[in-house]
């Protein structure tokens, strides 16, 4: 047999059983990579943290999709995203979520020019002021050392990784994501107001909406391929 030919080679048997457990460490690390991507109960960690995500945002949507063309639409649209800011928002206003408070705080200054003492400019110039306005917030969170995508990924993580630099790391590169999304949507906003590219107003809508949908789907893969990482390194430091 081939193992009593090596017999008096100890040091071939040894790299033979070292070459098999190396083999056998990719090959289980293979299996393991695959079992948690198909796993469809992998998913739900991410659903619910994009919900978390959509909720923060939930304001700025319903005020891009219900502001309209008059004023009377816009005054509406300002109401009820200040009002889903607030009771939907309660707990992150709570916690001194910074998007949250910005996004409070934005469509109460706006509940005040616009509703009550009826600013045309603040009402013509909406969707530049907004955009800028959510950029600003996003740009300030990097700025004090509180990217606005660490509040938010605290509360799926234990207390102990709170100060992890990768962890931090992440959220600030997901953060200046966003920023320099919201600051796109911004220089589409000023774009419109120019001769430069004269296309009809709903396709820089669309730009908008995608830059959010760009956003989240962003946030969601990262995030993912960030906690699938961390959790099959976990299970190979157990099967070791």
């Amino acid at each position: 047999m081939l193992t009593d030919g090596l017999a008096g080679f100890p040091e071939l048997r040894i790299s033979q059983q070292g070459s098999q457990s190396f083999y056998g460490s990719l090959f289980h690390k293979s299996l393991l990579k695959k079992s948690y991507m198909k796993n469809t109960e992998s998913f739900i960690p991410d659903l619910k943290e994009l919900g978390l995500l959509m909720l923060g945002f939930l304001p700025w949507m319903l005020f891009l999709f219900l502001s309209g063309n008059t004023m009377s639409s816009l005054e509406l649209a300002i109401v009820i995203s200040l009002v889903v800011s607030v009771t939907l928002g309660f707990g992150d206003l709570t916690r001194g979520f910074i998007l949250s408070w910005g996004t409070t705080l934005f469509f109460l200054i706006c509940l005040i020019l616009v509703d009550f003492l009826k600013n045309v400019w603040m009402a013509r110039e909406m969707d530049l002021v907004s955009n800028l306005a959510l950029s600003a917030i996003m740009w300030f969170t990097i700025l004090i050392g509180k990217p606005f995508a660490l509040q938010y990924a605290k509360r799926g993580m234990p207390k102990e990784k709170w100060k992890d630099e990768n962890f931090i790391r992440g959220c600030r590169y997901i953060t200046m994501v966003w920023a320099f999304l919201m600051t796109f949507a911004f220089l589409i906003s000023v774009v419109k107001r120019t001769t430069w590219l004269p296309f009809p107003s709903w396709v820089y809508f669309d730009l908008t909406l995608l830059n959010i949908v760009v956003g989240l789907t962003f946030t969601t893969i990262f995030k993912r391929k960030k906690r699938l990482q961390r959790e099959l390194g976990n299970a190979n430091s157990i099967a070791t």
